[in-house]
């Protein structure tokens, strides 16, 4: 500072000034930072090996570092015997925090990513729309056997079992190596709709196998009694797959829980019995044979069925729903309600000669939309997942109505857009129902595991 007070500092001399260009600000500062160039004689000592050193006063300490190690009490990595975290909190204290953050205003913004959305590539998709045809195709098998038409019932288990091979290709492919697969097949956790799921793969296709080998060598009993099993697996192949993405923390996923089970299996029954009647069509069977005409009214029936859970599933989504209202998941939702739906008009008012033709066309509609179906809810998955508000909002879905703080439109919060489907009653029951198969679940691993 000048005697005067004044702080101005002084103008740089010309010599002192930067290039005026970036290559002439670049040849001047970069230079002197070549290796080749630059003097690196280090100030004691030889370059390359360890340098002698003495310390600024006598018996001085190093600056920010503890004798024998002492900062390792900090340290996460050594056990409970550190002073990293401090002491154990209260019984509920960390529950109790965590209702409070979710209780109170929603952060303005909302810093993302919440959680990992899922990585699935087509692979999923399509593995869930061959399950599900497979399922399908065992159910038409069970109900031609138990009217005795036994050559469409040979047919269907034919079809079920054409349909499941490709499921385990597209599942290993997806996990990426075999040996994935058959680590899930190592442990049985009836906790777990994944690995449940692999296990009913393995013995659904077992299954199909024993029954379609059952009817070329004759055993009309065998068969019966190996298809029986067959469909009995096959309501769970067909719907795991909607139940295993209900248990994820994706928005759309975890909102659509109660109603992603049935969607998956009514889709599933519409396409194996669709899949069933194009192939007794090609086989010869007359359109107005008694199984034809009844497997035209269960695509028929069961596509209805998907169409009016969707439409009551989209109703009661709130904020998690928006996946579904653009993009692609909005394109394939659409082209998939497109096709169902003119394949349900065609059923409907096809009349004469055209009939036959007509219900054809209808079931591979049916087929075509039940793929689009999985196609599209994988996709609204991934967009549901990069929605981070979203993810908010239902982490916050029970914590009254400090969770819709934020407000605006589109923006409420779920738990003001849930609407119950049940009364009281049935939700204790269906409460009492989930206690129940998770005790039964934890006593079958206990034993199993005791068992090894």
């Amino acid at each position: 500072m000048s005697a005067g007070g004044d702080s101005t500092p002084p103008a740089p001399e010309p010599s002192g000034e930067p290039p005026g260009s970036t290559a002439a600000r670049d040849a001047r500062w970069v230079a002197d930072h070549d290796s080749a160039t630059r003097d690196d004689t280090p100030a004691l000592g030889t370059r390359g090996e360890p340098a002698s050193w003495q310390r600024a006063a006598e018996e001085a300490g190093v600056e920010l570092a503890k004798p024998s190690w002492g900062d390792a009490g900090w340290s996460y990595l050594f056990g409970r015997d550190t002073t990293y975290v401090g002491p154990e909190p209260e019984p509920g204290a960390v529950a109790a925090a965590n209702r409070k953050m979710r209780s109170g205003a929603m952060p303005e913004p909302v810093q993302g990513p919440m959680i990992h959305a899922p990585v699935w590539t087509w692979e999923v998709p399509l593995y869930f729309w061959f399950g599900g045809v497979a399922s399908g195709a065992a159910f038409a098998a069970l109900a031609a056997d138990l009217t005795g038409d036994a050559r469409s019932a040979r047919v269907a288990r034919k079809v079920a079992l054409g349909a499941v091979l490709p499921a385990p290709v597209l599942l290993i492919a997806d996990l990426g190596r075999p040996g994935r697969f058959l680590n899930m097949l190592r442990i049985f956790k009836p906790r777990s709709p994944m690995n449940l799921g692999a296990w009913c793969l393995v013995a659904f296709s077992t299954a199909g196998a024993g029954a379609v080998g059952a009817d070329l060598l004759g055993w009309r009993g065998t068969a019966r009694r190996l298809g029986a099993t067959e469909a009995l697996l096959g309501c769970y192949l067909g719907s795991y797959t909607g139940v295993l993405l209900a248990t994820t923390a994706v928005p759309l996923w975890a909102r659509s829980r109660v109603f992603l089970g049935p969607i998956f299996i009514a889709t599933a029954t519409a396409t194996g019995a669709a899949a069933t009647r194009l192939t007794l069509a090609a086989a010869g069977q007359s359109e107005d044979h008694p199984t034809h005409v009844a497997l035209a009214r269960l695509e028929a029936g069961a596509i209805l069925a998907e169409l009016t859970l969707s439409s009551v599933n989209e109703r009661r989504l709130g904020r998690a729903g928006e996946a579904l209202k653009y993009g692609t998941p909005s394109r394939l939702f659409g082209a998939a309600k497109t096709l169902v739906g003119t394949g349900l008009v065609l059923t409907l008012f096809a009349r004469g000669r055209a009939r036959g033709t007509a219900q054809n066309a209808a079931s591979v509609l049916y087929l075509a939309g039940g793929l689009a179906f999985r196609f599209a809810w994988v996709q609204a998955g991934k967009a549901s997942g990069l929605d981070d508000e979203a993810v908010a909002l239902t982490a916050r879905a029970k914590a009254g109505p400090g969770a819709a703080a934020r407000g605006g439109p589109g923006s409420r919060a779920v738990s003001e857009d849930r609407r119950p489907v049940t009364g009281a009653g049935a939700a204790k029951a269906m409460r009492a129902w989930s206690h129940t198969i998770g005790r039964v679940s934890l006593a079958v691993e206990r034993v199993i595991n005791a068992r090894r």
